[in-house]
């Protein structure tokens, strides 16, 4: 039920939701388990009691429903032709989500920003750093990042876009197990190489596996023009998936420390 209740919500809507629900929960939660007590502090300060992080893991999704102008902060579109991120050419005005993430970054660690306004800056970072590190939201192929591309996944049509934010997840084990695993996975070794770096780094990262994996690893359109993302094509992507929800949650926690320095 689980399974079908996902999969109804990724085909019958637009996607906007980078990992849906789960998967920024996912990413949430691990990255309080590496938060400095500093920058935990600092979370519960910013937070009304009682109210917890982990709750507000797709609040940026919601408000952009009523503040349009938010929408192009989710994103980055970085053309699969080029070698990788350019950001005159592809954040213009500093208007998406690598430049929102310094922004909000700058604005949560600013004790002269009132606290309505860090609040919201926290809420805001807390998902952007998540949607960076979903492959289609760094990458676009003349396609809106995959929402303009109908696959058929295991007998249903669904937007590759949307098949990336949710509808492996859906296929997936439940959020506490799958957070069991992604955190054994994230060995001592792997949380010092993937906290260094900078955002841009990262997203070029997510760029690169947009390009030669959710792109280039996408069997062609047959000759109804029907692009088939079978069985073997999602042995391929969940463990892309799980990675990135790793990476995503060790960076947040990089992110949250070093902001409370």
């Amino acid at each position: 039920m689980r399974k079908l209740a996902l999969l109804f919500i990724v085909l019958s809507c637009r996607s906007v939701f980078g990992w849906g629900n789960e998967g920024h929960r996912l990413v949430i939660r691990i990255a309080e388990g590496m938060l400095s007590a500093e920058a935990r502090a600092q979370v519960q300060a910013t937070l009304a009691p009682g109210e917890a992080l982990v709750d507000f893991a797709t609040w940026a999704d919601e408000v952009r429903k009523v503040r349009k102008e938010t929408e192009p902060w989710h994103f980055i579109d970085i053309p699969i032709s080029s070698a990788g991120l350019n950001m005159q050419r592809d954040c213009p005005q500093n208007n998406c989500v690598i430049a929102k993430i310094a922004d909000f970054r700058k604005a949560w660690r600013d004790p002269a920003v009132s606290p309505a306004d860090r609040r919201e800056a926290l809420l805001f970072l807390i998902h952007f750093v998540g949607d960076m590190h979903q492959p289609l939201h760094c990458a676009d192929n003349n396609d809106h990042g995959g929402n303009d591309l109908m696959v058929r996944f295991l007998g249903e049509q669904t937007k590759l876009h949307s098949l990336w934010d949710s509808g492996l997840l859906a296929h997936m084990p439940a959020e506490d197990q799958l957070f069991a695993t992604l955190s054994q996975a994230i060995t001592p070794e792997r949380k010092a190489e993937w906290s260094s770096g900078t955002v841009e780094q990262w997203c070029n990262e997510s760029f690169q596996i947009a390009k030669r994996t959710v792109y280039g690893l996408l069997p062609p359109a047959d000759d109804t023009g029907q692009v088939e993302a079978g069985r073997s094509y999602q042995s391929m992507a969940e463990p892309v998936v799980e990675l990135q929800l790793e990476k995503a949650g060790v960076r947040l926690a990089a992110v949250l420390n070093e902001s409370v320095r």
